[in-house]
């Protein structure tokens, strides 16, 4: 039989534990939850102090160091080294502020709002359409920042499917792998505890950037980038293999609930998704197409959807409200499952 003094201390051992759980628990959601209002409201820090500015000049710095390494090692030893010194420069300012937790709280939610941009993606196709509505010349010069092919003379179909094309693409990288990511590691230290794991919560969504930021730079099959930008490129794709799925999944939901065409929207995802060069951007423009029953066109690249009806400006915002709409359900989809999880636990 257990003795009165050792189920006490058992219990207390049990609370203890439970307690730092439940911190662990509540200080996920409302960073994240922060974070996310920082974002929308806000929007993006200051390109003096962005991680995302200070990623791409550590991304440059070794880029010219190792770019004279003509096989894919350059590629390798550029996401090696960006990613260490990355993690040092965090691991710095982590243990600045986690002396005060009240100090950390605030730095670590800036940080996170940091890895993710939803305000800037939607807010950039409203832009465009506005543009287009005033002057196709200004539209054509707005989504030259957003897409690689020449848009001198785009039409305006062309240019609503580029902006069509770029946001929906856009929603894996700037929003769902980075949060995804950021829960799945932190039922992972919920599961299994690790010393100083608020650093390694923040490190991984930081690290996704860095990837994505790396393929955004050199992930292109230029004669100078051809060698150093495979690695990045490929790491990029691994990443992004499964979050794409589920965010075109999510795409064909709000279709549904907008109602759209969610049946085509899943019928096209599956039937084009494929169709582009990258394995993972074609799941959000495809179902994207199929719920508005448009054709999305890159030029000798791919043709994404059927030609059902003519595209339009407006098009732009059902695309908007897609996009947000999905990105809405994801939130609410990962707080109760990670929420779920926790109570189980």
């Amino acid at each position: 039989m257990i003795e009165y003094n050792e189920l006490i201390n058992k219990l207390m051992f049990t609370n203890v534990n439970d307690i730092v759980s439940l911190k662990l628990f509540l200080f996920v959601i409302f960073t994240f939850l922060l974070s996310l209002a920082i974002d929308v409201i806000l929007g993006e820090l200051p390109g003096r102090v962005h991680p995302v500015v200070i990623m791409g000049s550590i991304i440059n710095f070794f880029k010219d160091m190792f770019i004279n390494i003509r096989n894919r090692l350059s590629g390798v030893l550029t996401v090696l080294c960006a990613g260490i010194v990355l993690s040092i420069l965090l691991f710095v300012i982590y243990f600045i502020f986690k002396i005060n937790i009240v100090l950390l709280f605030i730095v670590f939610t800036i940080l996170l709002s940091s890895t993710y941009s939803v305000n800037m993606l939607l807010q950039t196709a409203i832009d465009v359409k506005d543009d287009l509505n005033e002057d196709i010349n200004k539209a054509r010069r707005s989504v030259s920042y957003l897409v690689s092919r020449d848009t001198d003379e785009l039409t305006e179909s062309f240019i609503v499917s580029a902006v069509i094309e770029s946001l929906t693409e856009n929603i894996t990288d700037s929003y769902i792998a980075p949060i995804l990511y950021f829960f799945i590691f932190a039922l992972i230290i919920l599961i299994c505890p690790i010393e100083n794991h608020l650093y390694f919560l923040l490190l991984v969504p930081m690290l996704y950037r860095l990837s994505n930021t790396m393929d955004a730079m050199l992930g292109y099959k230029t004669d100078e980038l051809i060698h150093i930008g495979f690695f990045p490129a490929k790491i990029d794709d691994v990443l992004n293999y499964i979050p794409s799925r589920i965010a075109g999944m999510f795409v064909v939901i709000s279709a549904f609930i907008l109602g759209l065409d969610g049946k085509n929207s899943f019928n096209v995802m599956k039937r084009d998704a494929r169709k582009c060069p990258s394995p993972n951007s074609g799941y959000t423009m495809a179902s994207t197409a199929g719920a508005l029953n448009i054709q999305l066109i890159k030029k000798d690249t791919y043709i994404l959807g059927d030609n059902n009806k003519e595209i339009v400006a407006d098009d732009i915002s059902k695309a908007v409200n897609l996009s947000k709409l999905s990105i809405v359900l994801f939130t609410i989809t990962v707080i109760v499952l990670f929420t779920l999880v926790y109570v189980i636990l």
